[in-house]
């Protein structure tokens, strides 16, 4: 069990405290749930080899160095922070992977496990994403419906439960689970197509109304 698991309320005090000003309060929190963050770093983050320079411990600690530099940020609770936490690892990983990309002159993937999406419907999955690609894929699906990429992020980056996703974005544990699947199902089929630009995009997502 981790150290956030132990302490939920102390995690859920320091969050607030940073939230209202309190910067010290970020320097308490951090420590606590570093060892879940580095655990999400490390089971995302599935290429390991030596010339990688971004490693787990790495990804974290820049994360934290962007939290310093929040000026205006309001957080209520641990599943918050790591929806958050999300969003900045994600976007920590992209600015790497592209200027790895960029050093080695557009050759060169970063690639991320797809262990968390499981298998569709007809048994087939992804083992591996090129990170890029995944960024594409979730930023076409933000424009198309903003709560089935948000959903996708706190899974896949936050490593949030099906359950805590849902009551962060305020939609029942039911329709969580029906968007989760036509996301993961889109995903699958963009991600395809990204890996063949010959293939023509593939259209919307579904809708996002709730019960």
């Amino acid at each position: 069990m981790s150290e956030s698991e132990k302490a939920p309320s102390e995690v859920t005090r320091l969050i607030r405290a940073w939230s209202d000003g309190d910067k010290g309060a970020l320097e308490n929190l951090m420590p606590i749930v570093f060892d879940e963050l580095h655990r999400l770093a490390r089971i995302r983050f599935l290429d390991e080899r030596k010339s990688h320079t971004l490693q787990p411990t790495a990804l974290v600690s820049e994360l934290y160095l962007r939290f310093v530099g929040e000026t205006n940020i309001n957080l209520q609770d641990r599943a918050h922070f790591f929806g958050v936490a999300a969003r900045r690892m994600r976007q920590i990983l992209v600015d790497h992977a592209r200027k790895t990309r960029a050093q080695k002159r557009g050759h060169g993937k970063t690639t991320l496990s797809l262990e968390v999406f499981g298998e569709m419907g007809d048994g087939s999955s992804k083992k591996v994403v090129d990170l890029i690609a995944l960024d594409q894929a979730l930023a076409k699906l933000s424009e198309i419906d903003p709560r089935k990429c948000r959903l996708v992020e706190l899974r896949f980056f936050a490593g949030l439960t099906i359950q805590e996703a849902s009551d962060m974005i305020g939609v029942s544990l039911r329709t969580a689970k029906r968007e989760w699947t036509i996301a993961k199902a889109w995903l699958f089929n963009e991600l395809k197509h990204i890996d063949d630009p010959r293939e023509e995009p593939p259209g919307r997502a579904g809708g996002s109304t709730d019960e």
